[in-house]
């Protein structure tokens, strides 16, 4: 049995069915099977901003097909052309807040393929993670739409994905309002966000 990190062997490729037999304290993601630690627990203002955020999507999805999910649930992610039995998914992760407007895509374990949407909430120890690997992993594996918040400079950058890549579009200052393409009801200001 797996009680610890320190008992795996870093180098090594894992699959969901090995993420489900650990034991150990620590939050881990699989990013191409390849082991994350996740960060220590958010300061105040990181979880502050995300029941924000929570709230304002939640009021916006109650009447919708659509379930907004948030950390720790785990998100099994698949390229399309591989099964999507756990023994051959490598992708785990656990994003800050996820909506998925698939309820086949829901399971007891969590959600099983892309969400809909995905916030992830930048933190002095994790923005590389944010920026880059799950940035590529998210395009890949085909969520809609992204957005990465930055609380330190009061930012939130979006991403839409079309024809398999995504596409930037203007960063949104806490001035502005959030007015997504995808889900025309989320529309709310970032001050309301970040104060």
């Amino acid at each position: 049995m797996i009680t610890n990190t320190n008992q795996l062997d870093l180098d090594k490729p894992y699959f969901y069915t090995d993420y489900l037999l650990w034991k150990f304290q620590e939050c881990v993601e699989l990013f191409k099977g390849k082991i994350f630690k996740m960060n220590p627990t958010p300061s105040s203002y990181h979880k502050r901003i995300s029941l924000n955020l929570t709230g304002f999507i939640w009021k916006s999805f109650k009447k919708k097909q659509c379930n907004l999910y948030v950390d720790p649930f785990d998100v099994r992610l698949f390229d399309k052309k591989k099964s999507i039995i756990d023994k051959e998914i490598y992708i785990v992760v656990q994003p800050e807040l996820c909506d998925v407007c698939d309820v086949n895509k829901i399971d007891e374990k969590g959600a099983i393929g892309s969400p809909d949407l995905i916030i992830e909430i930048l933190s002095p120890e994790n923005s590389k993670k944010e920026m880059k690997y799950k940035f590529d992993l998210y395009e890949e594996t085909q969520v809609l739409e992204y957005w990465i918040v930055n609380p330190a400079d009061k930012i939130i950058f979006i991403f839409l994905l079309k024809d398999n890549q995504f596409i930037s579009l203007l960063p949104l200052i806490e001035e502005d309002t959030i007015k997504s393409q995808l889900f025309p009801q989320l529309d709310f200001c970032l001050e309301d966000i970040f104060n």
